[in-house]
Order: structure tokens, then C-alpha cells, then sequence
């Protein structure tokens, strides 16, 4: 076998292809958005494509990052990570009462945190298998010591990602770590009662939110932060307010019923419709069955990384597998849970479609990580095959 048809072994083209669908969804969802709506002169079908050839290259230099690189590197890159979000706080322009963004000649903004994201999931990969590796037999000592790592780890990006503020990247990040304990090996006697207890906690804190407002105040929370809360349970109360938004997305998403009404449907304009309410376009433009088919496409996509997962079966890989699924699959469900009215608000873009280079980078270069895992574990079958018939 030549070079060129081993190294072609090596892609996983299922995943490419996804992408490749996924890209132009993105370009004709993007297209039509901009129809519908005239709130920017910025032509973001060509930015966007742009992004993807940018982000295209990123793939290519996450694929030259094998096992041995990915282990050693980890404490680096977080590292540079720590830097990146100091350096945007210290420097970085300020949007929308958020200083998340850097400005880089000819790209334009980044948010590093978006990169981090891909970082941190590397770093705790690292982490669980040093553990591992060091505690073969796991006692409730070991398990509550690997969480205070889990924790060491996850509080300075946190804390620095918080005084941005940037709270729907913070629960990306709660989301990624959360997936990562699951697979981590730590007792459910453990992992059940923590869950719990949060998830106790957010029911009750929601209720208070509801109904005693003036006790979360007295804790020293101020009432506007309420409002994502209230107008998510009800967004009627404020319909030109906080609950504007949703209404719309809501109705637009409605107005597509079964089979949507068409590209470039103008009936219904909504704010930011190109970014993180590009889920109404594709339901108000292709329906239900538009809609279908790019959650299938998010489905085969994870599907497509936990088969990796499997197929390799080497811990640090899998961990990594399961991050990158619980990054995307945390996009998904939230976006569309908001545009739809499930979820509160948060800002969090829909994964490889919405507009952003900075979204797009992330998500990529995290794509960028599993096809290595494909790509480099198959060069070293190649090597190993080769020096044992030399």
C-alpha cells in the first residue's frame, strides 16, 4: 500500500461529510437570514465561508497532535489558555457589556474563550488518566480526590470566564466537566448524591426566583438578574422586553409548521436571527421536517465520535470523545431549547450553523481532535505493522 491511500485510510470521512452538510446549512440558513432581516450591512454568508476555510486549516494542525504530543503538551496548553482569558480581560474589546473578544488583523474578533472550551477538555482528559494510572483500585479517598483535581483545574478559566462576565460559556464549561466525571470512574455512590443536590439546589433556586424574589436579594442579588428566569417561565409579562425575543423565535418556528414556508420567508424578523436564533430561519423557512434533519445531522455527528470512541478504545481518547460530545450536544440542546422556548436565554450559538468565527473555530478545532484520534491511531497501526514485517 502507498503512502497517499494509507494516509486516505486514515480520515474518517463520515465526520467529514456531516461537516461538509452541516457547512451548507450554515451558509443557506445564513443567506436567508440576511433576507429577513436588515439589522447589519456586513455580507456574513462570505465572512462565514471564510471562517469555514480558516477553521478548515485548524482541522489540519489538530490532526498532527498525536497521543504522545496531546499527553505532554496538556499543562501548556492550559497554560496559554490561563493567558488568552487574562490577556482578554486586561485588552480585550468589550461588547454588549461583555469583554470577551480580542481583535486580530485580518480575522477580526476572537473569543478565546471559545478555545479554551477545546483546552480545558484536553487538560481533564490528562488529568483523569495520571489519576487512573495512579490509583488502579478507586476507594470514595481516590474518587473525592480526583474531584478536588477536577476542581483545581476548572476554577481559574471559571473565575476568569465569570469577571468577562460570559455565563453561557461557563455552563459549557460546567456541562464538558460534568460528562468528563461520568466516564472519570468515580463511584455512582458519589455521583448521584452531588447531581442531586445540584439539581436540588437550581429547582430551588428557580422557585425562589417564582415566588420570593426578596430573598435572593437580601443574599445580595440584584433583581434585573432575575429576568432571563422570569421571562423564560413566562414570557407574556414583557412582551416588548425580556420576553420580546422568544415570542418571536417561538412564532417563527410556528409559522413553519410541516414543511415551511420557503427560503427567504419575511414575514417574521428577528434580532440577531443570523447568530443564535438561526434556528428559527431553518423552522420558519423548511418546517418541522427542515428542522428534523439537521437534529439528525447533530445525532449522527455525536453518534459518529462515540464510535470512535469505541472503536479505539483507549482511555485518554475516550475522554476526549465524551467532552467534545458533551460540548456539542450541550450547544444543541440549549440553543434550540431556547429558541423554542424550553430554556432561558444565554447567548450560546448553534454549533457549526449559527454565525461566529470564534464559535466556529472552537467547535472545529474540537472536530480537529477527533478525527486525530481516528488519524494517529491508525498511523501508529500502520508503523507498528510495518517494523514488525521489516
Amino acid at each position: 500500500m502507498n503512502q497517499p491511500n494509507k494516509m486516505a485510510g486514515r480520515i474518517d470521512y463520515g465526520i467529514v461529510l456531516t461537516l461538509m452538510l452541516l457547512c451548507i446549512i450554515s451558509l443557506v440558513s445564513i443567506y436567508s437570514a440576511q433576507l429577513t432581516n436588515q439589522q447589519y450591512d456586513a455580507n456574513f454568508v462570505i465572512k462565514q465561508a471564510v471562517w469555514y476555510v480558516v477553521c478548515t486549516f485548524a482541522i489540519v494542525v489538530m490532526m498532527q497532535l498525536d497521543y504522545e504530543r496531546l499527553t505532554k503538551w496538556a499543562y501548556y496548553f492550559y497554560a496559554l489558555g490561563i493567558f488568552m482569558l487574562l490577556f482578554v480581560l486586561l485588552f480585550g474589546k468589550e461588547v454588549k457589556g461583555a469583554k470577551s473578544w480580542i481583535i486580530i488583523p485580518f480575522l477580526g474578533s476572537i473569543q478565546p474563550s471559545e478555545i479554551v472550551k477545546v483546552i480545558m477538555i484536553i487538560v481533564l482528559a490528562k488529568v483523569i488518566m495520571d489519576h487512573n494510572k495512579k490509583f488502579k483500585m478507586h476507594s470514595v479517598k481516590s474518587d473525592f480526590w480526583l474531584l478536588a483535581k477536577f476542581a483545581l483545574v476548572l476554577v481559574l478559566p471559571l473565575a476568569l470566564i465569570m469577571l468577562q462576565p460570559d455565563l453561557g460559556t461557563a455552563l459549557v464549561f460546567i456541562a464538558i466537566v460534568s460528562g468528563m466525571i461520568l466516564v472519570s470512574g468515580i463511584s455512582w455512590k458519589i455521583i448521584v448524591p452531588i447531581y442531586g443536590s445540584i439539581a436540588a439546589v437550581g429547582t430551588a433556586a428557580i422557585w425562589m426566583v417564582i415566588n420570593h424574589q426578596s430573598w435572593l436579594v437580601a443574599l445580595g442579588f440584584k433583581p434585573y438578574q432575575f429576568e432571563r428566569i422570569t421571562t423564560w417561565i413566562n414570557p407574556e409579562t414583557d412582551p416588548q422586553g425580556g420576553g420580546y425575543q422568544v415570542l418571536r423565535a417561538m412564532t417563527a418556528i410556528g409559522s413553519g409548521q410541516i414543511s415551511g414556508n420557503g427560503a427567504g420567508y419575511n414575514a417574521i424578523s428577528i434580532p440577531e436571527n443570523h447568530n443564535d436564533f438561526i434556528f428559527t430561519v431553518i423552522g420558519g423557512d423548511y418546517g418541522f421536517i427542515g428542522a428534523s434533519i439537521l437534529l439528525a445531522l447533530y445525532f449522527l455527528l455525536i453518534y459518529q465520535i462515540i464510535r470512535v470512541a469505541l472503536d479505539i478504545n483507549v482511555p485518554f481518547y475516550s475522554y476526549i470523545c465524551t467532552g467534545v460530545v458533551m460540548m456539542i450536544m450541550f450547544h444543541v440542546l440549549e440553543n434550540v431549547g431556547m429558541n423554542i422556548g424550553l430554556l432561558p436565554i444565554t447567548g450560546i450559538p448553534l454549533p457549526f450553523v449559527s454565525y461566529g468565527g470564534s464559535a466556529l473555530l472552537g467547535n472545529m478545532m474540537a472536530i480537529g481532535l477527533i478525527l486525530s484520534i481516528r488519524f494517529n491511531y491508525q498511523k501508529s497501526m500502520f508503523t507498528n505493522r510495518e517494523q514488525k514485517t521489516a
